[in-house]
């Protein structure tokens, strides 16, 4: 079958969007499918206002047209609702193609903390582009319940996987720091909640992997008199020796609809510390292996004392393949034949 996603979130942005669909493109072409992207790498592109990380596409639709004429997909997936996702559902739905989207990240409760939008007008938006789709695939059934409650149609799952064979239990000298080690990978910007983490009051020495919009001002104000150190964007390798050499992970976000760094920390044998929020609660459970609590301080000693073994077995439950094969059996393509191998990968899943 030939898939097109189209997605404004790509390289070299580093976060979960991008690499569940390196991930999820990689196993569908490990089935025998031809899938294909569309990216802003393909387009003049100009700064997000806010966050200049993140490149928009300048007027694509015509190009996008082009590229969907000549490719001749079976299926398409939109993953965002930036000018790429906006300009292919636009020619979805005036050539009467049936696709599907992805719910990815809370980003209403984004737009309110950078600018003060109520959530309803953002949440309103995004209902109406998304319920344009045949299906809307969100990671935890928390994120269906929660859309559902505000609008949203045919909601499905679609949950995340970690590479096992990167992520796993290895040597611990990565980060030359007073013990206990506490460590947070991610972007670091507003919505991540990353100061929450700075503030606390720990033994030890606090960790800060990654890049972002906020990053400078936080590493101003958190250095190595405060016992924090700081670095850059990491590649996957790099990040399992990190947190490898972490005596617990934390998480302070309390936005993201999952969170695939939890999954890498957990593979790696290491305890996550998180506020009890969608995401982690998810991934770990209330009584999973990690500490969940209100007060993250806490959350963050508590983790110290969690079996590291029984961190790694949890993450094993969560495989890529199995998360692909779950993408496949939610999209909706427009052909025969394509129809016919989505039927058998759906109850094949069903046995």
């Amino acid at each position: 079958m030939k898939i097109l996603i189209v997605t404004d979130a790509w390289e070299p942005q580093v976060n979960g969007v991008v690499r569940t669909l390196k991930q999820t493109r990689a196993e569908l072409i490990k089935m025998g499918h031809t899938v294909e992207l569309i990216t802003p790498q393909q387009f003049r592109t100009f700064p997000c206002p806010t966050y200049p990380e993140i490149r928009l596409s300048w007027r694509p639709g015509k190009k996008i047209a082009q590229f969907i004429d000549t490719f001749k997909p079976d299926a398409i997936h939109i993953a965002t609702e930036g000018p790429l996702g906006m300009a292919t559902r636009r020619y979805c739905i005036k050539h009467k193609l049936p696709f599907t989207t992805a719910y990815h990240s809370r980003f209403p409760e984004y737009v309110q903390l950078r600018f003060g939008i109520p959530l309803s007008w953002t949440y309103g938006f995004l209902a109406r582009f998304h319920n344009a789709a045949e299906a809307i695939m969100v990671p935890t059934r928390v994120v269906v319940e929660d859309l559902e409650a505000r609008g949203f149609k045919n909601v499905v799952m679609w949950s995340r996987g970690v590479d096992l064979d990167i992520f796993k239990p290895g040597a611990r000298e990565r980060l030359q720091t007073r013990h206990p080690i506490f460590v947070y990978v991610g972007r670091v910007a507003v919505e991540k909640n990353v100061e929450a983490f700075l503030q606390l009051d720990l033994p030890g020495s606090r960790w800060v992997c990654g890049d972002g919009p906020a990053a400078a001002t936080l590493k101003a104000k958190y250095g190595e008199a405060q016992g924090v150190h700081w670095l850059g964007v990491l590649n996957q390798t790099e990040l399992a020796e990190v947190y490898n050499a972490a005596d617990a992970f934390v998480f302070p976000s309390r936005t993201d609809t999952f969170g695939l760094v939890l999954l890498e920390a957990m593979a790696c044998g290491c305890p996550v510390a998180a506020y009890p929020v969608t995401g982690p609660i998810d991934v770990i459970g209330t009584d999973g292996p990690g500490a969940l609590n209100d007060d993250l301080g806490k959350a963050c000693l508590d983790a110290l004392r969690v079996d590291r073994d029984a961190v790694r077995k949890h993450a094993e439950k969560f495989s890529w393949a199995a998360a692909s094969r779950q993408f496949l059996t939610h999209l909706h393509p427009f052909t025969a034949h394509a129809q016919q191998e989505v039927a058998l990968v759906v109850e094949g899943a069903g046995q």
